[in-house]
Formats: C-alpha cells, sequence, structure tokens
C-alpha cells in the first residue's frame, strides 16, 4: 500500500502544472484533456457522469523496480558538534527554563494578588452591608418603640378622657339623686 502511495505521489509530480492551467484558461487545450491520455506510468481517462463539473479517472500501473532505488535517500552528514557549542546550547536552556519559571513565578503571585485583592473587597462589602443592616434595624427599632410610645401615649389619654367623662356623669347622676330626694 505504502508503495502504491509512494507510486502515485510520483507520477503526480510529473503531470505538468502548467498543462493543467492551460487546459482552464484555453479552450483549444480542453479538448485535448477530454480525450484519453497516457502521462510516463498513469493512464487519465474523462468521465462524463458529472452535470457540474469534470471527472477524470487516473490509473496508476504498477510501480518499477527502479522507482524504490530513487527513494532511497540518504541522511545529511552529521557536522560535528563541539564542546563549546553543547555548553552554549545547556546554557540558553537553562536560561530559558530560568525565563519560563520566572514567568510562572510572576503569573502566581499576580493571581494571588488578585484573589487577597477580591478577597478584601468581599470582607469591605461583606462589613458594609453588616453595618447598613445593622443601622437598619436599629431605625425600624427606634421606629417600632417611636410608635408603641405614641400608641400608649393615645391609649392613656383616652383612658383619662374616659376616667374624666365617668366623673362627669357620676357627679350629674349624684345632683340628680340630690335633687329628686
Amino acid at each position: 500500500m505504502a508503495k502504491t502511495a509512494i507510486a502515485y505521489k510520483e507520477k503526480m509530480k510529473e503531470i505538468s502544472v502548467l498543462s493543467l492551467l492551460c487546459s482552464c484558461l484555453y479552450p483549444e487545450a480542453r479538448k485535448n484533456l477530454m480525450g484519453e491520455f497516457q502521462v510516463a506510468g498513469m493512464e487519465v481517462k474523462p468521465i462524463n457522469k458529472r452535470a457540474s463539473g469534470q471527472a477524470f479517472e487516473v490509473i496508476l500501473k504498477p510501480p518499477s523496480p527502479m522507482s524504490d532505488a530513487a527513494h532511497c535517500v540518504t541522511s545529511p552528514p552529521k557536522r560535528e558538534v563541539s564542546l563549546e557549542d553543547i555548553q552554549k546550547k545547556l546554557e540558553a536552556a537553562e536560561d530559558r527554563r530560568r525565563s519560563q519559571e520566572a514567568q510562572v513565578l510572576r503569573a502566581l503571585s499576580e493571581k494571588r494578588e488578585h484573589e487577597r485583592d477580591v478577597l478584601l473587597k468581599a470582607m469591605e462589602e461583606n462589613s458594609n452591608f453588616s453595618k447598613m443592616a445593622e443601622e437598619k434595624l436599629t431605625m425600624k427599632m427606634e421606629q417600632i418603640k417611636e410608635n408603641r410610645q405614641a400608641y400608649l401615649a393615645s391609649i392613656m389619654e383616652r383612658l383619662q378622657e374616659k376616667e374624666r367623662h365617668a366623673q362627669v356623669v357620676r357627679r350629674n347622676k349624684e345632683l340628680r339623686e340630690e335633687l329628686t330626694a
């Protein structure tokens, strides 16, 4: 399967991009595409089953034994690495590590500072809320106390008024009894 894919890639490289572009731009060249043609190891047949465009069937021929040898790529020669180069690379890596650690520590300290600010703000808001609630409660209690005192005073006033009226009625009754007696 891998050899087929390699062969397919190799054959696709052989197709001239220029000929494909020309076939799109010049209608005369497109007529040539509509017929069957062969390109080194590949056969292309047009399929007229597409209403929305053109379709082609690409038939690959089996890969030749020569193509496997062409794909053997030798690795480039390794350059020699000196002790100084290794030390420089190690120092650079250490510097990157230190820089990354410092960045992480900075981010953590900023996060801790933000958390502290949020906590302080929450505590302040809670304190303000408590003070406001306490003030409201105190005001409400004072209002209730004043209302109660006013209510008691009005009741006492009515009681005294009734008592005065009762005394007047008693006196009038006594006077009537004295007059009738």
